[in-house]
């Protein structure tokens, strides 16, 4: 598989079948984010969530390697797992209204 086709088929699974499986991205990385939390005893969210699933899928390319297997799965999905990081990093941080306060630079100026 070529960039291209990886990232065409890693947008075709988070668009399309995984987000009629598994619903809203937000609501269900914020869901594995709790629960991850409750575990580990450390507050996550997720954009956490989304990015620790790149790293499990990082993990599983390294198995499969050393295995001597090609498996493209992983690759994708470590793009499709970025990809809503990304979108899920900017739904949870939305620019505030102006003028206040937590919206204005280092020396309260904005």
């Amino acid at each position: 598989m070529d960039r291209e086709q990886v990232l065409k088929k890693a947008a075709e699974l988070v668009s399309n079948q995984r987000q009629r499986t598994y619903g809203d991205a937000l609501e269900s990385h914020s869901r594995i984010a709790d629960f991850w939390s409750a575990y580990l005893g450390v507050k996550l969210d997720a954009v956490d969530a989304a990015a620790m699933m790149v790293l499990l899928k990082i993990s599983r390319t390294v198995g499969t390697r050393r295995a001597g297997v090609r498996h493209d799965d992983s690759w994708i999905d470590i793009c499709g797992y970025s990809s809503i990081a990304s979108e899920l990093e900017s739904r949870l941080n939305k620019p505030q209204r102006r003028g206040r306060k937590s919206d204005r630079g280092e020396h309260g100026k904005e």
